[in-house]
């Protein structure tokens, strides 16, 4: 199964300004700072990409959802340049403690970024047990651990809810664990099929999610503290 990100989509712009329309403020995010192309073959780009790995929580606890897979790092087999895109492979074989494997790409400490917006345009995997996801952590967990100091769930999908793409925060206040995320879904029926973009603009007032350019989810700060709102760190992708 295939998670495959297209070429000139994985971009972060910076706030430029804001203009008002129809009484809603329009931000304006159009000074790139960081892209990858994924032009080449090969691994990706080193000064771009490093790599959780291994198999996270219970084994080695401290990430994770206790995956089946083995994470592994600098492999072509499960990460790979491919034809202008980033090409994530998840495949059954034995890897150690585990029966398959796959890749978690990250950017942390070479792409660490506070506000802006990010854009990812990918053809997602499909079947049951596939979890492709887009999220961001941050850099430094200043205000302690998960999910004190936030979380950006940028897309997510489910293999046995495989046409709902969810974006969801999560912070002390909106925390998962308790059952209290800020979460909202979007039906794409053919995320398989087709190349979609998956958005966020980040401010320091409020996150928007859009799918193709169409908002389904905006997550405000009610400026009660940052049980509510840590969002005021660097973060990493993916």
């Amino acid at each position: 199964m295939k998670l495959i990100i297209n070429k000139s989509h994985i971009l972060l712009l910076l706030v430029l300004g804001f203009s008002i329309q129809a009484a809603n403020a329009q931000k304006k995010f159009s000074t790139l700072v960081w892209s990858d192309e994924f032009n080449g073959q090969g691994l990706p780009d080193s000064a771009k990409w490093s790599y959780d790995h291994g198999r996270g929580c219970p084994q080695n606890c401290g990430w994770g959802n206790k995956e089946l897979q083995y994470y592994t790092w600098n492999r072509t087999d499960n990460a790979r340049l491919e034809g202008g895109n980033l090409v994530i492979e998840a495949k059954k074989e034995k890897w150690e403690d585990a029966e398959y494997t796959s890749a978690r790409l990250v950017t942390r400490d070479k792409g660490d970024w506070k506000y802006g917006r990010i854009e990812i345009r990918a053809k997602l995997p499909a079947g049951r047990g596939m979890w492709p996801a887009v999220w961001m952590l941050p850099t430094k967990w200043a205000y302690g651990g998960w999910p004190t100091s936030g979380e950006i769930d940028i897309m997510e999908n489910v293999g046995y809810w495989h046409d709902s793409i969810f974006s969801t925060l999560h912070t002390d206040a909106y925390n998962g664990m308790r059952g209290t995320q800020d979460s909202k879904s979007a039906v794409v029926t053919d995320n398989d099929k087709v190349f979609h973009i998956y958005s966020m603009e980040w401010t320091a007032e409020e996150m928007r999610f859009m799918i193709d350019g169409e908002v389904f989810h905006i997550f405000k700060n009610n400026h009660t503290g940052i049980a509510a709102w840590p969002f005021d760190q660097n973060s990493t992708c993916c």
